[in-house]
């Protein structure tokens, strides 16, 4: 063969295998679906919020009189007993009232004790004058002025026992206010705050001032803040749980025991939000804190469970769309027997934010398409 022959051989296989590598040289067969097998587990739906922690047993401890502290039996953090002195204020001018009310009432009773005496005298003079009636050895005028002095003498002793019940109530209202220089703890608890010092002077005369604050803290309540779009969820009863800021590895269980129907309003306003701002409800439920580790005013992170399933068949709602014409109804696809994706109506129950119950239309071990997407590569070879 020729050299002209040989390159025209050449030219042909080469212009053959470009042809059959052409038609080698195709797309993958359809795309690639993500998916995830349908099967057992549990379902807990959450409403999110967040929490501030009080003590459950807390009371302000004012000052019902005037006057000038002379001292300060604690300061903040003390553990106080029921009945211990907190507080003395300056006591002289309660005990000078409380001194001038003894004083009088002495005087009272000792002018009740001589009306007495005059009490019996007349009603002597009274039974002489009738004697010496009988025998006609007075007028009649006497025995006349000998009753009325008689009457007299009782008037007086129940003029004096009036005055003497007055200032006896007087005498214990000062008394009362003597007493309340005294300041005792109403509550056993701890002292977590302290409004007042030595040497401040207190006006108690038109609402009375806060001296300190006394808290049981071994049992707190999580004053939980709820947005309106999720209060209709949240029922007193059910299960609710919190960390604690830096403190995401430890969580406490309580239930809800109240759900108040009025959210808070600022002082001054009118309505609980303004301004187009979020309204939000306040739920309360209470925890044990044997630790001490618990204190008032940290922020909790709160999720409360509304509804739970275990133990049921779920699948993923990224795997499912809802039927606009028919509520509760869904559609999904799984991947069939023969590898193609096949259409599924299904009927959901409970769910959370990542997968829901399945009451029919699929069976544990479907393989439920979550994704799909083309083939890696594009195109690839066939040798």
């Amino acid at each position: 063969m020729t050299t002209r022959g040989l390159v025209k051989t050449g030219m042909v296989l080469l212009l053959a295998g470009g042809t059959a590598a052409w038609f080698h040289f195709r797309k993958p067969d359809g795309p690639v679906y993500d998916t995830a097998v349908v099967g057992k587990g549990s379902i807990a739906s959450t409403v999110a919020a967040v929490g501030t922690l009080q003590p459950k047993h807390a009371v302000d401890v004012g000052a019902q009189v005037s006057g000038q502290i002379l001292k300060l039996h604690i300061q903040p953090g003390d553990v106080v007993e029921k009945g211990r002195l907190l507080v003395e204020i300056d006591a002289s001018v309660h005990q000078s009232a409380v001194d001038a009310g003894r004083a009088a009432l002495a005087g009272l009773r000792a002018r009740l004790a001589e009306e007495e005496a005059g009490h019996v005298l007349a009603r002597q003079q009274l039974d002489r004058q009738k004697r010496m009636a009988k025998d006609g050895a007075t007028r009649e005028e006497d025995l006349q002025i000998a009753e009325a002095a008689l009457a007299s003498a009782v008037a007086r002793i129940a003029q004096s026992q009036a005055e003497i019940t007055q200032r006896e109530s007087t005498l214990k209202g000062d008394e009362a206010q003597l007493g309340y220089t005294r300041i005792f703890a109403p509550m056993a608890g701890t002292v977590v705050s302290l409004e007042a010092k030595e040497g401040q002077t207190i006006n108690a005369t038109y609402q009375t001032p806060t001296v300190l604050r006394i808290a049981g803290l071994e049992e707190m309540t999580v004053w939980t803040a709820v947005a309106e779009a999720d209060i209709h969820l949240v029922k007193a009863g059910m299960p609710a749980s919190f960390s604690t800021l830096g403190k995401d590895d430890r969580r406490w269980n309580g239930t809800l025991r109240q759900v108040l129907p009025m959210p808070p309003v600022p002082p001054g306003k009118e309505a609980p939000s303004e301004n187009g701002k979020v309204v939000q409800y306040t739920a309360l439920f209470d925890v044990r804190n044997e630790d001490g580790f618990l204190l008032p005013q940290m922020t909790a992170q709160v999720s409360v469970l509304t509804d739970e399933a275990r133990d049921v068949l779920v699948a993923p709602l990224a795997g499912l769309v809802g039927d606009a014409e028919r509520p509760g109804v869904f559609q999904a696809r799984v991947i069939g027997e023969n590898g193609q994706p096949v259409s599924k109506t299904v009927r959901l129950g409970k769910r959370d934010r990542r997968v829901a119950q399945v009451l029919e239309g699929l069976a544990s071990g479907d393989k439920l398409i979550i994704g799909e997407r083309p083939a890696e590569g594009g195109r690839r070879f066939v040798w």
